[in-house]
């Protein structure tokens, strides 16, 4: 492909209707949930004097919308898929507004489900948007801009939040955040980047067989993000001694480097394929894992963990590979079906491995290392279900 032609491709996308309202919506998502990360703790330990156990136990709450993201394809019998992924963000902003109007337990909780059902059903939209609209190979660079711009919005919002923290009560803050996350969905419902030529989507629950592949990967892939955000942080902190500061800097440093890497990340899965770079994501993560369980090095354990949050972005070349396997009318209501598997693991894990933590530490690290170990063997698998159903059609 000459130069001309890549700006040309880049040029087309970039100003597609649907391109545009999707980094827009993508912005507002970021802002929403990192905003609201970023003020829980010590909003929900210094304002409303939680424990251990209280903060639990709503993490735990906050996934369960994402387990319900199925539930989708009903909303979409009532309202079109990008009108849906804006009543989301507007969900989103008014969750995050409210946070600090209910300064208790149950008040966070009830918050907490609100900018969570706002936030999964939103993602769960994008990935079905960016699939329909986008070609197999455009979706994988569109995933790519929308993971840069992502990651350069969580560090705008961390030194907006820094900024004012000084200034604003937490209650302001929030409402401040909200208002301008909800703003930006009232937005998207003023815009109509639907086009009329694409595949109308099932409007039901869609699992079918020759989909196996889709749904392992996906149940694989939250197994082991849920290794991660439950148990890497604490590692760095309780293992080591990183301080508020020093994760931070880790923080803005990951999304810093995933600014630029996303769309390179893209760009790869458009030139290699999706067997390749999955291949590359899980032996690499065979590595991370045995070496979270083994090493001494402070060092070395901060540069594992950026490691371990560059490789999140490969799993968009999971969604890309059902793209090439699905049928087109099944992408919405398998975005959503995926999109609860993925989350399966967010329920079962953080429990599991707590308990396999208190025998010895390093045993979730060394099971990541074997789901990492399935994951590249099951990958392989992908050149022949894309072959089979390429055949399928023809």
């Amino acid at each position: 492909m000459t130069d001309l032609t890549k700006q040309t491709k880049k040029t087309k996308f970039s100003r597609d209707p649907m391109y545009r309202y999707l980094i827009a919506m993508t912005i507002a998502a970021s802002v929403g949930l990192q905003g609201w990360r970023t003020l829980f703790d010590n909003f929900s330990v210094n304002v409303i004097g939680l424990d251990g156990s209280h903060v639990g136990m709503i993490q735990s709450i906050r996934e369960i919308p994402g387990f319900l993201a199925l539930l989708v394809v009903f909303v979409m019998l009532l309202l079109k898929e990008h009108r849906i992924s804006a009543l989301s963000i507007v969900t989103l902003g008014v969750g995050v507004l409210v946070t600090g109007m209910f300064p208790s337990y149950a008040g966070l909780i009830g918050t907490t489900l609100i900018m969570s059902l706002g936030f999964h059903y939103a993602e769960t939209t994008f990935q079905s948007l960016t699939l329909q609209y986008f070609d197999k190979k455009t979706s994988p660079l569109v995933f790519g801009k929308m993971r840069g711009i992502g990651a350069a919005a969580n560090v705008g919002i961390g030194a907006v939040i820094f900024i004012l923290v000084p200034i604003l009560s937490y209650q302001s803050l929030y409402l401040v955040l909200g208002s301008a996350v909800a703003l930006i969905g009232f937005w998207g419902f003023t815009r109509n980047p639907a086009k009329s030529n694409t595949t109308p989507q099932h409007k039901k629950m869609i699992l079918r067989s020759r989909y196996w592949l889709f749904y392992f990967l996906t149940f694989m892939a939250g197994a082991r993000r849920q290794i991660f955000v439950a148990f890497a942080v604490f590692l760095l902190v309780k293992r080591f001694g990183f301080s508020v500061q020093e994760i931070t800097a880790l923080f803005v440093i990951n999304n810093i480097i995933n600014y630029f890497l996303a769309p390179l990340i893209g760009k790869a899965i458009v030139r290699f394929g999706e067997r390749k770079v999955l291949s590359v994501e899980y032996f690499s993560l065979i590595f991370v894992f045995l070496a979270y369980a083994f090493v001494d090095s402070k060092l070395i354990v901060a540069l594992l963990y950026i490691a371990d949050h560059i490789f999140f972005n490969f799993a968009m070349a999971i969604r890309t590979f059902f793209q090439k396997i699905g049928d087109p009318q099944d992408i919405a209501p398998s975005m959503a079906v995926g999109f609860t598997i993925n989350h399966i693991g967010a329920v079962v894990f953080p429990v599991i491995g707590g308990l396999l933590w208190m025998i010895d530490y390093r045993i979730p690290f060394v099971i990541g290392a074997g789901l990492s170990l399935i994951s590249l063997v099951a990958v392989q698998l992908i050149t022949g279900q894309v072959r089979k159903a390429e055949t399928s059609k023809v």
